[in-house]
């Protein structure tokens, strides 16, 4: 039988459903002139937009299986081209069947995420609304989920647009002078409204980069790292956290002597909990390859648990506990102070004030867990304790800095050299905040996004 899709078309195929046996199974195809191929394919016509029971057919004309077709015809489908779905029964041996048959008529095998970044070429979907379907696969929580809805609707892509109008409209007022330097053009000529204007956009781009910097956070989590000196109660913090029985606890100390992680949920948030080596002078090899993947551990961290036996330390200002070792974390104001053993030591267990956040509990008892759980929350949602507002990625917030340094830069131009350079660096503001929705972007970046997708999606 001679292939019915013409010898140019470019259809895709793949199953967009879990791996594995489910009731359901779903193979999309997406392509052009899919008229050709579905009398192929199913034993009875498909209308566009109406679902139809139908037998899907091997060439012989004996079925594989029966179910649902769906059938979109471009451009009102999901990535802007004919779309045929092909609902049947979820094992994989039928499933497998099905995109044979599907690329024996013409079709091939999709790349990972290409149907969404077909809706993106094709402008169904710009690249922030593309990156939310993965993350909307993707969610570990609630809160992630409801964040990436968000995105997918485009409120994140409004805020750039926002953004982008603002540039736009102050890029006309300057290179209005350059154009007509003769001409009486207004505020591009008085600095004072012009650096008022670009005092406002960073303004909006500090806002934009909060914003964004919590979809991380809500995406991706944070990292606990959990350390200190030996038999400090590390082991038994992890364990009370994540309420697992993750690492052995004894009165012996270095038990621990590699990495141990858990991730727990606390408050729609990802916290990705590292339980790291005692620290202290040792010439045992193994414990100092603990020591030292320990110490990686630290730097990695968004927040450092510096956990201390509050019985042995008894007496001691903060600042004497905190070490060396944990001065930067300190200064980075990535460091926890942890108060541990209350019930041993007669401390009241809760939080307290001090150089760091000072945070007494007992890891036996429970005592003192729930308001480490509340200050964890805090530091993964930032010192305000909002919730975020859409999903978001770091090269999202790379774009954004390097936006907010070029308007930054255009200030000082406006104040020092001209119209020339300030032109230039808004013109390379747009292009930075461009890169966020896929305006300017380049086949590497759009194959990097693309490859972390689903197959099928």
């Amino acid at each position: 039988m001679p292939n019915p899709l013409a010898a140019d078309a470019d259809t895709i195929v793949a199953v967009a459903t879990a791996p594995g046996r489910g009731g359901v199974g779903v193979v999309r195809i997406s392509g052009v002139a899919l008229d050709a191929l579905l009398p192929a394919l199913c034993d009875r016509p498909i209308e566009p937009r109406r679902a139809v029971h139908c037998r899907f057919l091997e060439q012989d004309g004996s079925a594989i299986d029966e179910g649902i077709a769906l059938y979109f015809r471009a451009p009102a489908s999901f990535t802007g081209e004919d779309v045929v779905e092909l609902q049947g029964h979820g094992g994989p041996v039928v499933m497998d069947m099905l995109v044979r048959r599907v690329m024996a008529l013409g079709a091939r095998l999709a790349r990972p995420g290409e149907f969404s970044e077909r809706a993106f070429l094709n402008g169904k979907l710009d690249l922030v609304q593309a990156e939310a379907v993965a993350d909307l696969i993707a969610a570990d929580t609630e809160a992630a989920a409801r964040g990436a809805m968000r995105s997918l609707q485009g409120e994140f892509s409004k805020r750039v647009q926002s953004l982008t109008d603002a540039l736009v409209s102050l890029r006309v007022q300057v290179e209005s002078v350059l154009d007509f330097p003769d001409e009486d053009v207004g505020e591009a000529e008085n600095t004072g409204p012009l650096i008022a204007r670009l005092d406002s956009l960073l303004a909006a781009f500090e806002a934009l980069h909060a914003s964004v910097r919590q979809g991380v956070v809500l995406r991706e989590g944070i990292r606990v790292a959990i350390a200190g000196p030996p038999n400090a109660g590390k082991s038994r913090l992890l364990n009370a956290l994540s309420g697992q029985e993750t690492a052995i606890v004894t009165e012996v100390a270095g038990t621990t002597r590699d990495v141990l992680r858990e991730t727990i949920q606390l408050g729609g948030v990802p916290i990705h909990i590292v339980d790291t080596a005692g620290l202290r002078d040792s010439d045992d090899l193994i414990e100092a390859e603990g020591m030292r993947r320990a110490r990686v551990e630290i730097k990695r961290a968004d927040c450092v648990l510096l956990v201390v036996d509050s019985q042995r330390e008894r007496g001691k200002e903060a600042r004497e506990l905190i070490t060396q070792e944990f001065a930067v974390c300190a200064q980075e104001g990535r460091l926890t102070l942890v108060l541990n053993k209350a019930d041993l030591s007669g401390l009241s267990a809760g939080e307290r004030s001090g150089p760091v956040s000072i945070q007494v509990v007992s890891a036996a008892t429970g005592a003192g867990l729930d308001a480490l759980r509340e200050h964890l929350i805090a530091r993964a949602k930032g010192n305000g304790g909002s919730a975020a507002e859409f999903s978001g990625r770091r090269r999202h917030l790379s774009a954004l800095d390097a936006a907010a340094a070029h308007i930054a830069r255009a200030k000082l131009n406006a104040q020092r050299q001209g119209p020339e350079l300030l032109a230039e660096e808004l013109r390379q503001a747009q292009r930075e905040l461009g890169a966020i929705s896929g305006v300017f972007t380049t086949e590497d970046l759009l194959g990097e996004i693309f490859s972390t997708f689903c197959i099928g999606k």
